[in-house]
């Protein structure tokens, strides 16, 4: 891998999933990526920052108000990376990619950048069905956006269906590992 497509931005945001997230972020460092972590406020819910941080061994990013130099931060990832790859993917952070919505870091990263994109949807199967998600996952497919998933089995709230996200395992097959 070169230095550039080693450089892999991990989007984490606030769904239940965002466990799953800590393991996927564990098995990209074993395979040679530079994991930088940005992570929603509502992701923080879910899963702490200092897994992300000892995981990866890198800073995290939550906010675009705490950087520590005067360079947005979003922006000095996204001139840097050659890898983003969101897991969870809300149908909250599908609709504002699809959407050029740019209102916390993690969107605002995703408006900046533009290379490889990986999404790891996971949501209930009744969102994931929703007329407005698919138009979503429509546009993000035309703009060459990769889904690795979402598979069918119970999710969180009981439901069962198509919804749940893949596991790492499965996610990490549908990275440049080259």
């Amino acid at each position: 891998m070169t230095e550039r497509s080693r450089f892999a931005v991990l989007g984490v945001t606030g769904g239940i999933a965002a466990y799953k997230a800590a393991e996927l972020c564990s098995l990209m460092v074993k395979a040679g990526f530079d994991v930088h972590v940005i992570m929603t406020e509502n992701a923080l819910r879910f899963v702490g920052e200092l897994t992300f941080r000892t995981l990866s061994r890198n800073p995290v990013t939550v906010s675009l108000w705490d950087q520590p130099d005067w360079r947005p931060e979003h922006v000095a990832l996204a001139d840097r990376a050659g890898l983003f790859v969101v897991a969870p993917a809300t149908a909250d952070i599908l609709a504002k990619m699809a959407c050029g919505i740019a209102d916390d870091a993690l969107s605002t990263f995703a408006a900046t950048y533009a290379g490889p994109t990986v999404v790891a949807p996971a949501m209930n199967p009744a969102m994931w069905s929703h007329p407005a998600c698919r138009k979503n996952v429509a546009e993000l497919s035309a703009r060459g956006v990769i889904f690795a998933g979402p598979v069918c089995g119970p999710v969180a709230c009981g439901a069962d269906g198509t919804g749940r996200m893949m596991a790492p395992a499965e996610i990490m097959k549908f990275l440049p590992l080259n």
